[in-house]
């Protein structure tokens, strides 16, 4: 589409204090797809938020294109997924620094239409230690066309997994964004998401879905994963139960979020344990 070779390698540094309120919060909006720690597995996903002024914000209500991120010419940005390779745990009180570089900026055409890429490493660190180091994938789409929406299929069926059940509500979804400073409006805002985004209703957080795979891992296995992969699928509206799923494979566990109705997979996930 035109060259954006000048945004590789550029990067900010921010740094904030896991606080008592912090996890106190994060436990209460996720409670019951939480595994014991003292703070949650995620809960990094709250810190240090791209946080403009309203006249700064785009479209979606996150800060506007070009200033944290490229500015594509596609109008439509999403969380596609992810890789994480933890170091260690946070502790309460501790104070943590990320630091944010964009990788790569890349384009290609799917199914619906032109897709850009954008690649975004975030290093955390704890007096200069490593605890975590993040790649997050995001998409930018072109609008949505009348008959584009495709259901896929459904999963294939997991003897024995282990599992969580969660409904997620408006509640649950106005909290997460709250924790997160998430402006996108597709998780609050009913006309937008349906209207101008084309989805069939509210649309539940990517991270969040990270989130509760991350920590069914961390229960199964009675700690942390060394390495956590995730990828969206498909979008998980506001009001579908979903069973948050994990399978005991050679050297991890495979992990999906899966809808009850119909046993589509909105997200999938693998943590290697070792």
């Amino acid at each position: 589409m035109t060259d954006y070779s000048d945004w590789t390698g550029r990067s900010f540094a921010r740094e904030e204090p896991i606080t008592d309120r912090l996890i106190d919060h994060f436990n209460v909006t996720l409670a019951g797809t939480l595994a014991e720690a003292p703070v949650p597995v995620g809960l990094h996903w709250c810190l240090a938020p791209d946080a403009v002024t309203p006249d700064l914000l785009g479209r979606d209500c996150h800060p506007r294109p070009g200033l944290f991120l490229p500015a594509l010419p596609l109008p439509r940005r999403m969380w596609a997924g992810g890789a994480l390779e933890f170091h260690g745990a946070f502790a309460p009180g501790d104070v943590v620094a990320r630091e944010t570089t964009v990788e790569d900026v890349t384009f290609k055409e799917g199914r619906s239409g032109r897709l850009g890429f954008v690649t975004v490493r975030h290093v955390y660190r704890v007096v200069g230690e490593m605890r975590l180091n993040e790649r997050q994938d995001i998409v930018y789409r072109e609008d949505p066309k009348p008959g584009e929406a495709v259901t896929p299929p459904s999963a294939e069926d997991w003897q024995g997994a282990t599992g969580w059940q969660v409904t997620p509500d408006p509640v649950l979804l106005f909290r997460f964004s709250a924790l997160t400073f998430n402006g996108h409006r597709i998780h609050y805002d009913h006309p937008y998401a349906t209207e101008v985004e084309g989805y069939a209703g509210l649309v539940v957080h990517g991270p969040m879905q990270a989130v509760w795979m991350m920590n069914l891992a961390a229960h199964v296995a009675g700690h942390l994963p060394a390495h956590f992969t995730y990828r969206g699928l498909s979008p998980l509206i506001c009001g579908a139960a979903v069973v948050i799923e994990a399978r005991e494979t050679e050297g991890g566990l495979d992990l999906r979020v899966r809808r009850e109705v119909d046993g589509v997979a909105t997200m999938t996930a693998r943590a290697e344990m070792d």
